[in-house]
């Protein structure tokens, strides 16, 4: 909240998340039926999606941050200009979801999203490489694939949420899923955030390019931190839905994924 809002402020608010939590917990334990069914994490598979999930947005929803604020101080350009470079990796992920399905029966989930996570945390790190002298044609052309590879990973995730889960289940999957969406892609920001106020109190000085390059470094990593949880799963995790390893087409990867957004 800085600098409308004091440090004190932002104590006391995490303060209360933390304690509303632990009192969920507690509550969550004894309800017959909570909100948010926590014993759906003992599946192996919902908990790998949902964790490594999170930990990727995390990662990702700092970029949408830090890159139109690189363009724009680091770079000098307007926020017209900044926009007309970002976009790209919009078609990118419109483009990809005509072909994900396939994919992910060819390779299956564990595989493609392992390498999926890793390739595209390499394209956020990418980005702290870029400078004023980048060409634009080749900062383009990696935003568009980051794009592409970020759309298969979250298709591929939210349908692995639900590729185990019981139907009876499945209500209780939803909110689970849709609020650790909201938090790690809010945690993404805070992170974004914070990286670039330490990064300019430790030099004292304003924003530079090089505080952004710091922070997609810093976001990359934990981007590719998800691809560990994902190395547990077994080689047929969620084949009922990808098709992986069977004669018989997938029956609802788009579906579920739909479901799971």
């Amino acid at each position: 909240g800085l600098p409308a809002l004091p440090p004190l402020a932002g104590f006391i608010t995490v303060a209360v998340g933390v304690i509303s939590g632990v009192l969920y917990l507690l509550h969550a334990r004894r309800a017959k039926n909570p909100l948010l069914a926590l014993e759906l994490f003992r599946n192996q598979v919902f908990r790998s999606s949902v964790l490594g999930g999170s930990l990727f947005r995390v990662g990702i929803g700092a970029v949408p941050f830090l890159l139109p604020l690189m363009f724009q101080i680091g770079f000098g350009l307007t926020p017209f200009q900044s926009g007309m470079i970002t976009f790209v990796s919009a078609i990118g992920a419109i483009g990809m979801k005509f072909v994900t399905a396939l994919l992910f029966r060819l390779a299956g989930f564990r595989r493609v999203l392992i390498w999926g996570s890793l390739v595209a945390a390499a394209s956020i790190a990418i980005y702290g490489l870029f400078t004023p002298q980048t060409p634009y044609a080749l900062m383009l052309a990696i935003l568009l694939v980051g794009g592409f590879i970020r759309s298969m990973f979250f298709t591929g995730v939210n349908a692995l949420s639900y590729a185990e889960i019981t139907s009876a289940d499945t209500s209780k999957a939803t909110p689970i899923t849709a609020v650790f969406q909201q938090l790690s892609i809010a945690m993404g920001v805070a992170l974004a955030g914070g990286i670039l106020e330490v990064s300019t109190s430790i030099h004292g000085g304003p924003l530079t390019l090089r505080d952004f390059h710091i922070a997609f470094f810093i976001v990359a990593a934990v981007s590719a931190a998800a691809s560990i949880t994902f190395m547990r799963l077994g080689p047929e995790a969620g084949s009922a839905v990808s098709g992986h390893g069977r004669l018989t087409a997938p029956k609802t990867l788009e579906s579920v994924g739909t479901a799971g957004k």
